[in-house]
């Protein structure tokens, strides 16, 4: 037993994460500063989370950059192997977490050479913390074909992602598996989201991990939802679409295992996750779809035909919404959870919608399997323009929807609407706002865009 412990506080140090980032070409430029500031450490506890604890003052307070991956090196050491990297008069002196309050978020700064060659990019993350407004600490980037993989790479599991990717196979595809997964995509999610809140492990800290990324550093670390998704979306799509649709089933499951491979180790590459919260996230994911991918026609059967579904699929998802902002304070993942139902919640009544008018019907089992079209440039153009119209007519209806949503809950809770960030941090606000908007969106996305190509 002894061992497995030490087997997991080894997998959750973040001296790990920093070590794969170090490996990958990231470096992180700490400063330790004078005048009763102390260096930041990892210690971990009992339940093998990683929490901070001061080191004293046994640096004297002399600045130091510190490369990522170099656990507790001396610092001499470090100054040397890190020379020519020194941060800008002072520029650079960060609070304990590693982000530099005050800066704004940017991109790639200038290139330094040394002797004619290239050397590492300096950058900062591209988005600001989403509680706490920091924008993050520069870090240089050594191998930027690297940086800007795994940057793609955690993207495939982001907002940005979703609103494209679902509504491309259900217009340009398959909505029979749209739908389907979606329904995967919203339990794998949710059940994610309440497992951090209940396991409340934090991000791995900072230094020796170098923040790529800032945006949801204030959240809890463990399971990585990402991994989740990212193991739960390329391998349902691929079992939903194996028989179904005509292809080599081995190039299938070779994209799904590289997508899978691409989210997880980008996470870790960020610093947002140890090895361990995607190892558990990928395990998790893995026995949810053992419980739930054999249910998936019995749940859509009954969406689709059952005279009660409407009701049964929106206090089901609003309940479970609910239960959620139970379980810790405010914070954004609590609007991201609530975002997540409310889409879940829409697809799922555009469903019962269609079938009940007999719009979007499925194919019969003597049309399979389907077989994908000879590539034209008149196909991909069709796909194109259907994807960019079909994504406006979202945007347009999100945006409409938050200007009405927002203020007409927050009269109706009596809750001040001038300040929108501050009204929002009320359940009463945020649950609403997100379940109505998304759920709109979601309704749209397998409704109104596939009527209107209908009619185009």
């Amino acid at each position: 037993m002894e061992t497995i412990r030490e087997r997991f506080r080894y997998l959750q140090d973040p001296h790990l994460v920093a070590r794969f980032q170090h490996f990958c070409g990231v470096r992180g430029t700490f400063s330790r500063s004078g005048g009763g500031k102390t260096a930041d450490r990892t210690q971990p506890l009992n339940n093998g989370a990683c929490r901070h604890h001061s080191a004293g003052d046994r640096d004297g307070g002399t600045a130091a950059v510190i490369g990522a991956g170099e656990g507790e090196k001396p610092a001499e050491e470090l100054r040397r192997r890190a020379a020519g990297f020194s941060p800008k008069d002072g520029r650079d002196s960060a609070p304990q977490n590693g982000a530099a309050g005050g800066e704004t978020a940017g991109g790639a700064a200038e290139l330094r050479g040394e002797n004619g060659s290239e050397a590492p990019v300096k950058v900062k993350p591209l988005r600001k913390n989403s509680l706490t407004g920091d924008a993050g600490q520069e870090f240089l980037v050594e191998n930027r074909f690297l940086y800007y993989m795994f940057t793609f790479g955690t993207e495939l599991g982001n907002e940005s992602f979703y609103i494209t990717f679902f509504p491309f196979i259900m217009w340009n595809v398959d909505a029979f598996v749209g739908r389907r997964l979606i329904m995967v995509w919203v339990w794998v999610m949710y059940l994610g989201q309440c497992t951090k809140d209940v396991i409340g492990w934090s991000r791995p800290a900072s230094p020796p991990v170098v923040k790529v990324e800032m945006f949801y550093n204030s959240e809890y670390s463990m399971p990585s939802t990402h991994a989740m998704s990212g193991t739960a979306i390329p391998f349902s799509l691929f079992l939903m679409t194996y028989g179904r649709w005509e292809y080599p089933s081995a190039l299938g499951f070779c994209l799904a295992l590289c997508w899978c491979l691409l989210v997880c180790s980008s996470r870790i590459y960020l610093g947002m996750h140890s090895v361990l919260d995607v190892i558990a996230g990928v395990l998790y994911s893995v026995l949810i779809l053992l419980f739930f991918l054999p249910a998936l026609d019995l749940i859509d059967g009954f969406n689709l035909s059952c005279r009660f579904a409407p009701l049964v699929i929106i206090s089901l998802h609003l309940g479970l919404g609910l239960f959620s902002f139970t379980l810790d304070t405010w914070s954004t993942s609590r609007g991201d959870t609530a975002q997540i139902l409310g889409t879940g919640a829409g697809v799922a009544l555009a469903s019962h919608v269609n079938h009940c008018l007999g719009l979007l019907p499925d194919q019969t089992p003597d049309q399979l399997p389907l077989a994908f079209p000879a590539l034209s440039a008149g196909l991909v153009l069709a796909a194109v323009l259907r994807l960019v119209a079909g994504v406006l007519v979202l945007v347009a209806t999100r945006a409409l929807m938050k200007a009405v949503t927002i203020p007409l809950v927050c009269r109706v809770m009596g809750i001040p609407s001038g300040d929108v960030r501050k009204a929002r941090q009320h359940m009463e606000v945020e649950l609403p706002y997100r379940y109505i908007v998304y759920g709109t969106v979601g309704f749209n996305v397998l409704f109104l865009v596939p009527l209107l190509f209908s009619h185009l």
